[in-house]
């Protein structure tokens, strides 16, 4: 177990704090869970504390899915007050979604080295940005969502991957819901939901994977460090219905653009630690 020093903590505490109020509107207004801002933020934070570089990726993604169970109940709740979650989309998705997670979180958490870990993270922040800076205003591609089936395929990709990466369903599951037609706002809202079918078992399974680890730094369970969860939470939670405010108020083209700069930046820095 890594001690850290009261100086140490001090930055640390601060840092996240300003994470969490971030992540929570970031989570409320763009449907992208805060996962996205957390795990960078985390895995550089562990880097500079000197966490193994073998295991820093796992607890940033871990302590990620612990922070997003009650801030996607919180977004959840917002959203639903508006009319914004489509209960029987979830219906649907949720044990496709669950499935996904399960894989996505054994493949990571007790198999995946940090590396690929990173380079996941990496790759699809890319393409997320990507999407966002060349699509600011979401668009349909086609017409109105698949069968059952072809639906069933999308809700275990974005549970594996969103398992694997610390995120919540939104940063996946909004731009795919779109490219199909689907109401950009009930998209949002949807996501916060699977973002808590996403980081429940997410956790459980990062915690597991992680007991009795050397190199864990103080605070830890696992591969959750609860400094961090206990940091991010109260901030991201209450800035969540802020970010749910704005998205159904305001027009978010220059805020994509300005969060697909962020995701560029980040993915950029994590391939660059790679080579």
């Amino acid at each position: 177990m890594i001690a850290a020093d009261p100086g140490w903590l001090a930055g640390f505490a601060l840092v996240l704090l300003a994470t969490g109020l971030i992540a929570g509107v970031v989570a409320g207004l763009l449907g992208v869970g805060g996962g996205i801002v957390i795990v960078p933020v985390l895995f550089h934070l562990l880097g500079l504390a000197g966490v193994d570089p073998a295991i820093k990726m796992h607890l940033a993604v871990g302590t990620s899915l612990a922070t997003i169970i009650p801030t996607a109940i919180t977004s959840m709740r917002a959203h639903a007050r508006r009319g914004a979650v489509d209960h029987d989309l979830l219906r649907l998705w949720a044990p496709a979604v669950f499935l996904g997670v399960v894989a996505g979180t054994a493949l990571a958490a007790f198999w995946a080295k940090g590396t690929v870990l990173t380079a996941v993270f990496a790759t699809v922040a890319l393409l997320v940005a990507a999407n966002m800076a060349i699509r600011p205003e979401p668009r349909p591609v086609v017409g109105g969502l698949p069968g059952r089936w072809a639906q069933w395929a999308l809700a275990m990709v974005i549970g594996g991957f969103s398992a694997m990466m610390g995120i919540g369903g939104g940063t996946l599951g909004v731009p795919i819901l779109s490219a199909f037609a689907y109401p950009i706002r009930r998209a949002v809202g949807t996501a916060s939901a699977i973002g808590l079918i996403v980081s429940l078992p997410g956790t459980i399974g990062f915690v597991a994977a992680g007991l009795g680890h050397d190199g864990l730094p103080f605070g830890s369970l696992g591969y959750v460090n609860l400094v961090g969860v206990a940091l991010i939470v109260p901030a991201s939670i209450l800035t969540v219905p802020l970010g749910a405010k704005l998205a159904h108020s305001m027009p978010v083209a220059w805020l994509r653009r300005a969060f697909a700069l962020f995701l560029l930046l980040t993915a950029g820095r994590m391939f660059y630690g790679l080579i």
